[in-house]
């Protein structure tokens, strides 16, 4: 009897663009949350690319960034070969990205290759295993030749994240996606936490060529620009008729897409309040970083650059200070900081 081909290596594809104005003012569009050391000492990508070493070598890791951070991106990743770090030429969504990436890996390692996709801006408390479950949906992907998500064991019924309703059991632990809801209400939230949803994290796996198949039969918005492109980048990113996510794009339309639940501390790290989850917390439950100092004041959030912050008799404040500008807000307005962007007058805008 022949032996049993081994299995194609698996590869990594990391999501890092996007600014996040959520994390303003130290995040800029030339300084994106990613980049910054905001979970520990490190860039969350940085911390993001030591996850996933163990999965797939830097010869099989993509990142994902916009033009204008190709340059930053590559010094921060300078084990990851150059050719590895790709510069969407304009806004087209995690679809067009993803789509490009499955390109590339069947190109040099062929449609059988799995992928595993994530985010270069969440925290994870237990890293051994998220790779675990990363390594399983891998393989469930390959052998079940499905599109395969991760949901999240939620803590809370949080109304900023989208949620995955399991259905129809097809293995001990993975289950076919009976459908996705979009950031319900936290009355609703708390329902489905109730009922067993799981949190969308964004987590995929799939072989290149599983997506790539799902692409062209279900997403107009971006098949017939992968195939009129002819590897050209320019050409496909120029070609997309919509920005779409892969959610929308993929996830929602595909009768092909299971989903297993993950339970390793998963934080998407989507606000400033959402470090005092993630962050070393002292006695009192504040989350410092800097020359912070805090006495009668509790479940704080500081991030002190170059300047001491001193709180007394406060409780639930994020401030973050730097010098020549200093945000004080609460951690529940936190969440809003986009309109107050809009909203500064001339003078006071981020850099």
């Amino acid at each position: 009897m022949p032996p049993v081909p081994a299995p194609p290596p698996l590869w990594s594809v990391v999501l890092a663009g996007g600014v996040g104005s959520r994390f303003w003012p130290l995040s800029t569009p030339t300084c994106p949350k990613q980049l910054l050391p905001l979970v520990t000492a490190e860039p969350m990508l940085a911390d993001t690319l030591a996850r996933l070493a163990p999965l797939a070598p830097p010869e099989r890791t993509l990142i994902l960034t916009n033009a204008g951070l190709l340059n930053p991106v590559r010094a921060l990743c300078r084990a990851i070969p150059p050719d590895n770090v790709i510069a969407e030429p304009a806004p087209a969504g995690t679809c067009a990205a993803l789509a490009w990436a499955a390109h590339l890996v069947a190109e040099r390692a062929g449609a059988q290759a799995p992928m595993v996709c994530v985010h270069a801006d969440w925290a994870i408390a237990d890293v051994e295993e998220f790779r675990r479950t990363l390594r399983h949906a891998a393989e469930v992907a390959s052998t079940r030749e499905a599109l395969v998500t991760v949901g999240i064991v939620p803590t809370r019924p949080d109304p900023g994240f989208g949620y995955i309703h399991p259905g129809e059991p097809v293995a001990p632990d993975a289950w076919r996606v009976r459908r996705f809801v979009e950031k319900p209400d936290r009355q609703r939230a708390a329902q489905m936490v109730a009922d067993g949803f799981l949190w969308n994290s964004g987590i995929f796996a799939w072989r290149a060529g599983d997506l790539l198949a799902e692409l062209e039969a279900l997403t107009p918005e971006v098949a017939p620009a992968l195939r009129a492109a002819g590897g050209d980048l320019t050409a496909f990113f120029a070609g997309v008729t919509r920005p779409v996510a892969i959610d929308v794009g993929v996830m929602e339309r595909s009768a092909r897409v299971l989903v297993l639940r993950g339970d390793f501390g998963w934080d998407d790290v989507g606000t400033w309040a959402a470090l005092h989850r993630v962050r070393t917390r002292d006695a009192a439950g504040n989350a410092m970083y800097g020359a912070a100092f805090a006495k009668e004041a509790r479940d704080n959030v500081v991030h002190a650059e170059d300047s001491q912050v001193i709180l007394y008799g406060v409780d639930d404040l994020v401030v973050v200070a730097q010098p020549g500008r200093v945000l004080v807000t609460t951690r529940e307005k936190a969440a809003e900081l986009k309109m107050l962007l809009d909203a500064l007058p001339p003078g006071f805008s981020a850099p």
